[in-house]
């Protein structure tokens, strides 16, 4: 039997007990190769501000292949950083890798709505966090990720505009444009949230 597709989506509204339920019915499911789908993530957006501020960490980095980690029943995409520059750092120091939900489980795929997938090879600035276990991660999955490219000679960070429904903190909807400026002056912004420190 090929390898089947498993979609996990973020909801707020299930609990713990319900998840479990629903995720084992999946699981069954998806050995058959259904692909099932459970409603779509919705986001937080989160402010520039306060993601350079509640970052454990901001790079700019290379990244240099990935590999598929399980934790629980949960798939996560690990992927090696090649750090460029370090923008903002704690006393952990740099991560050297980042997991982002979804990934291959028992041959079978987890997709998480919302999730980026990052190319090997190639320069992000990523605002990560790090939780207490050390599990390094994206804040809020695509919110913390701009791609570095070359434009006419000039590097550009882009984040790409958010595909999922996005609340703002009153719970209204808002639209997650996408983002495009010069890397020096992404860099610029950073440092300002910031207050100036590192």
């Amino acid at each position: 039997m090929g390898s089947g597709v498993l979609k996990i989506t973020l909801g707020r509204a299930m609990s713990t007990r319900r998840n479990s339920g629903v995720l084992g019915r999946i699981n069954a499911i998806a050995v058959f190769g259904v692909v099932v789908s459970l409603p779509a993530t919705t986001l937080e957006q989160l402010t520039f501000a306060s993601m350079a501020q509640q970052s454990t960490a901001i790079v700019r980095a290379r990244v240099a292949g990935s590999s598929n980690v399980v934790r629980g029943a949960n798939a996560y995409t690990q992927y090696g950083l090649e750090v460029v520059s370090a923008w903002k750092s704690s006393g952990a120091g740099v991560p050297a890798e980042v997991a982002v939900p979804g990934g291959f489980v028992k041959g079978l795929r987890q997709v998480v709505s919302g999730a980026p997938v990052l190319q090997s090879g190639r320069e992000y600035v990523l605002f990560l966090w790090t939780s207490p276990r050390g599990v390094t991660q994206i804040m809020g999955l695509s919110q913390g990720l701009f791609v570095v490219d070359t434009e006419t000679g000039v590097e550009m960070a882009t984040r790409a505009a958010a595909t999922e429904r996005m609340l703002n903190a009153a719970g209204e909807p808002v639209r997650g444009d996408q983002i495009r400026l010069k890397l020096p002056e992404l860099k610029a912004q950073v440092m300002q949230a910031l207050g100036g420190r590192q």
